[in-house]
């Protein structure tokens, strides 16, 4: 039996025989052949949100009105992105683990996972640069998933600028009546004068609203010809067509923030479910690219 090594000459073992050595050649990581798994996902990715995006042309017939509804794109095309993410990162990590070499199948797991982290990393800066503008189709199911809830925002924001509008002006109604009104001697300066007098009792400081409410209704009975009464009674009408105008474009205020609030919390939700799918399909690539060598 020979004399066994002191601890002194470990360090002038080969490699081979170096446990050490041999454990973390076992483990290291292999960036090349990260970087062609990455290159193999972007590719495919590319290729099924090209693919996707011909079978969702090829379903619309322009000469007809029995097309799937919008809403039916929307989810299907969400779904597609899904699991085109899904095949892409396995394909991306399954190569990356064959390349590298290594025979453990949690070594082969994390070069699968770091190739969908750094292929994700990738399309989210072509997104978010000039760059995306070359891959933008391709990569418009990620832009669905990923920034679905800006782009809801927008869309909320843009639905409610017309009640912000209104919410400026909503005396716009009230003006039209008071200047659609027939009588008077001077129909246009007495009914702006109206106009004026009324939007002062109406928006007004409270504490004068009487007697701002008095001038409106002289200002009302001169422009269309009526007794100081039945002014007097319209300006009351107006008032409560004001107040209810002004209720009711709160409350699609606060429902258009509580459809927001929403569109936000689903569209983050979703985004982190399809992006954990995609780390599932890098992980199962990467460990499956490993099944034919040893196993640790």
């Amino acid at each position: 039996m020979s004399e066994p090594l002191s601890v002194g000459r470990r360090s002038e073992w080969p490699a081979s025989d170096n446990p050490a050595s041999i454990a973390e050649a076992y483990n290291q990581v292999s960036w090349g052949a990260i970087f062609a798994g990455v290159f193999l996902a972007l590719a495919s990715q590319f290729l099924l949100n090209l693919l996707g995006v011909g079978i969702g042309a090829a379903v619309l017939d322009p000469a007809t009105t029995d097309n799937p509804a919008a809403s039916t794109f929307s989810i299907v095309g969400g779904i597609w992105y899904v699991v085109a993410g899904i095949i892409a990162a396995f394909i991306g990590g399954y190569v990356a683990s064959r390349l590298s070499g290594r025979p453990s199948k949690s070594t082969g797991g994390f070069h699968g996972l770091t190739v969908w982290a750094v292929t994700t990393i990738v399309v989210l800066y072509l997104l978010t640069t000039s760059v995306g503008a070359l891959v933008g189709g391709a990569f418009s199911g990620l832009s669905s998933v990923v920034g679905g809830a800006g782009q809801a925002v927008g869309s909320a924001a843009s639905s409610a600028i017309p009640a912000v509008a209104s919410a400026t002006n909503p005396m716009g109604q009230i003006e039209e009546q008071i200047r659609s009104a027939s009588g008077g001697t001077d129909p246009e300066a007495l009914r702006s004068t109206a106009v004026s007098s009324i939007q002062a009792a109406l928006t007004g400081d409270p504490a004068k609203a009487e007697e701002a409410k008095t001038r409106a209704a002289d200002a009302l009975a001169r422009a269309n010809n009526i007794p100081a009464d039945q002014a007097r009674k319209q300006i009351d009408e107006y008032q409560a067509q004001y107040t209810a105008s002004v209720e009711k474009i709160k409350q699609e205020a606060i429902h258009t923030a509580q459809t927001t609030t929403t569109v936000i919390s689903s569209g983050a939700i979703l985004a982190f479910f399809a992006l954990l799918l995609g780390a599932a399909g890098g992980w199962f690539g990467g460990t499956a690219g490993t099944r034919f060598g040893r196993s640790r």
